[in-house]
């Protein structure tokens, strides 16, 4: 238009922050400093769970890596202490490495399904993040008794099968203290029983795994 004259003037601020800068800053380190923090941020969290306390740092910088390495550490144990304990007729005598898989990530599942159905206020991926760490006490449970039955040379003795029973039944009551400290400030008051029987229901089933291997 003829006899006007605009003028726009543009205003803002495009600096970067410090937190982004941070976080961009971490494309470029080196692979090995990536794998030495993560692996540390996973052996904290375990630290977390065997000291169970209402600590939000679980849920607040939630992963699935350490989780996935328990499941398949349970999962690989399991699956070979019962081909090692099973006879010429019966080879896969114990759980095999896909159902450990499936069952722990399947009931994982629905124990967080089940929670959001009663008004927790947990995120999805926060209780499957708590659930798969709180699977750290029944694996050192399950690797104990198998480096103590390949060094009694798999001999399946009254004193083995007792320390058997008995490292299972602490391995389960430390995840089911464990997750219950994690999770019972995030259910309603009047439904955190509906909300953490499935959650005994999971660990029992995966230490009979273990107790049956």
């Amino acid at each position: 238009m003829e006899g006007s004259d605009f003028e726009v003037e543009l205003e803002g601020n495009i600096t970067v922050s410090e937190s982004e800068e941070e976080e961009d800053g971490t494309l470029d380190e080196p692979i090995f400093a990536t794998l030495k923090r993560d692996l540390l941020a996973i052996l904290t969290k375990c630290t977390h769970v065997m000291i169970p306390r209402r600590s939000k740092y679980l849920l607040r910088d939630w992963d699935l890596w350490g989780p996935l390495i328990l499941c398949l550490v349970l999962a690989v144990l399991l699956h070979y202490s019962g081909q090692s304990t099973g006879t010429e007729t019966d080879e896969n005598s114990g759980p095999n490495f896909i159902e450990v898989f499936v069952i722990v990530w399947a009931g994982a599942a629905a124990v967080t399904v089940n929670s959001q159905l009663l008004g927790g206020s947990i995120s999805f991926f926060q209780c499957l993040c708590a659930l798969g760490y709180c699977l750290f006490p029944p694996t050192v449970a399950a690797v104990t008794t198998y480096v103590i039955k390949v060094v009694g040379s798999q001999r399946l003795s009254l004193g083995i099968f007792l320390v058997h029973i008995m490292l299972t039944i602490i391995g389960f009551s430390w995840a089911i203290w464990a997750s219950v400290a994690f999770m019972w400030d995030f259910q309603p008051p009047k439904r955190r029983a509906l909300a953490l029987y499935p959650v005994v229901l999971f660990y029992f089933a995966i230490s009979y795994m273990i107790l049956s291997s």
